[in-house]
Order: structure tokens, then C-alpha cells, then sequence
């Protein structure tokens, strides 16, 4: 994925992409790289304001961030990058 979404820049390496089986079950495609895309750039989802703190701070300072999206046929899913930017993970809830 090299094009960030409304002209805003990424922000930290992904590392290597992984999606677990609930998700690849219960999400399109669109869903992912969209999540994946706005993650990248920042944009946090539906996380609470101390968990969209952390994750500005973590852009900086090295530690795990986690986003929260809703898909289109409305399955909630989570977007984790690893602190040591090896891996970012798409997963559902239930998989943590």
C-alpha cells in the first residue's frame, strides 16, 4: 500500500501486513485497505480520547498502536501496529 488517503502522509511502517481469519471471513477487501489506509495517516477510528492520545504519542515514541473501525456490513474490527513496527495486525474483537 503506497497511497495514503486525502493527501495526508503515513506516519510510522506498517511492517508486515497480517489479517486473522475473522476478519478475512467477515470483511471486504475495501474494508481493510480503507481501515489500513486510515490508520496509516492517523486517523483513529472509534477510540476513546485517551486511547487517540496514546496513539499520537506511540507515532513518536515507539509503542503499539490501536484503531477501531466499523466495516460496511457493520462488523467492528480492530487495526494494531506492533511497538517495534514488525507487523500490523487486522482483527476482529473476539480474536484479541
Amino acid at each position: 500500500m503506497t497511497a495514503a488517503i486525502a493527501d495526508k502522509p503515513p506516519l510510522f511502517p506498517l511492517g508486515n501486513l497480517y489479517s486473522t481469519p475473522g476478519a478475512l471471513a467477515e470483511l471486504s477487501e475495501q474494508d481493510i485497505a480503507k481501515g489500513i489506509a486510515r490508520h496509516w495517516t492517523g486517523d483513529w477510528g472509534d477510540v476513546c480520547a485517551e486511547d487517540k492520545q496514546l496513539n499520537d504519542e506511540a507515532v513518536n515514541s515507539g509503542f503499539r498502536m490501536l484503531s477501531v473501525y466499523e466495516g460496511q456490513n457493520n462488523t467492528k474490527f480492530w487495526i494494531i501496529t506492533e511497538a517495534d513496527r514488525s507487523a500490523t495486525t487486522v482483527l476482529l474483537p473476539d480474536e484479541y
